[in-house]
């Protein structure tokens, strides 16, 4: 575990968490508030307003959670990711070379499998979405899985996600669900405190100032006015500074699901996990299915697909 309870009997961050080079200072770290389902939706619903994300604690069957994490890796294990020899649920990382080509195709096997869909639409979760947004659920066909390998540099950039999503509603919810325990060292999310205020006055100003592009381009996260694949930054020791706020961080647990705003600021850092264990983990959208939905969400995740 990443976060320990100090002398005072305060919880704090242990293991410092570090993206693209830049190490994110104790002082701008903080820790996700938890918060159980069982306090009902109504007052779900008022924290999620407030914070910009609620982090659920033990929604989903965590025994389900790591079978079906079991699963994938069972799936990868001819690409050379996974290490021989360990329960495939552990996603022990290999040493040796990988056919990435190979893992590539499949995961986009993966995402269009009938499991991943189950997974990602168990009745549990589906109840709980059409609770959360007061009528029936709509899960985007779009639909992200990851894995990353432990001591590699790959880590999601600061964005929000209605960059990527502007051809329908804002009235969106991203669930980020670990598949498997993720804590903090793994590399998991970390959201930067009541920057969902902030993300609301970024995209204002895009919306502003994007009079001068087509149709097309005012909904793509690559056009002229936006940072290179609609990231706010690399740099989230910088951010942290320049908005005066701290990332916050979490130990994630199986059977956990986070729920974010599409303004709130986030990002993921390095898999530091001294094990080895490979971070595994899917983000989906839901909406109101009586809002408008953007068209480009209505077809299957693929490698390179710009969104």
């Amino acid at each position: 575990m990443s976060i320990v309870a100090n002398a005072a009997g305060v919880e704090v961050m242990q293991s410092p968490l570090a993206a693209h080079g830049k190490t994110i200072p104790a002082e701008r770290l903080g820790l996700l508030t938890q918060t159980d389902p069982a306090i009902g939706i109504r007052a779900i619903r008022r924290r999620y307003e407030e914070d910009g994300y609620v982090w659920l604690k033990g929604l989903l069957p965590r025994a389900e959670v790591i079978d079906f994490r079991r699963w994938v890796f069972a799936r990868l294990a001819d690409t050379g990711l996974l290490a021989p020899g360990y329960d495939l649920a552990l996603g022990i990382a290999a040493v040796g070379s990988v056919d990435w080509n190979l893992a590539n195709r499949m995961m986009m096997s993966l995402v269009r499998s009938a499991a991943y869909e189950g997974f990602c639409a168990q009745p549990k979760l589906v109840r709980f979405m059409d609770a959360f947004l007061q009528g029936i659920s709509y899960l985007h066909k779009r639909k992200l899985m990851r894995y990353v390998q432990p001591g590699t540099a790959m880590a999601t950039p600061a964005h929000y996600d209605l960059v990527y999503l502007r051809g329908g509603t804002s009235r969106l919810v991203t669930a980020w669900i670990p598949i498997g325990d993720i804590p903090a060292e793994m590399g998991g999310l970390v959201y930067l405190e009541g920057s969902h205020a902030l993300g609301r006055r970024m995209e204002a100003d895009f919306q502003a100032n994007s009079g001068t592009l087509s149709p097309e381009e005012r909904i793509s996260a690559y056009n002229s006015q936006m940072a290179e694949g609609g990231w706010i930054s690399k740099d989230l020791p910088d951010i942290a500074e320049r908005f005066n706020a701290r990332w916050l961080a979490a130990d994630y647990e199986a059977g956990d699901v986070v729920l974010h705003s599409p303004y709130i600021i986030h990002a993921a850092t390095n898999n530091e996990d001294r094990t080895r264990r490979l971070r595994l983990s899917t983000d989906i959208r839901y909406q109101n299915v009586d809002d408008e939905i953007d068209a480009r969400w209505s077809n299957h995740w693929s490698l390179g697909d710009m969104l």
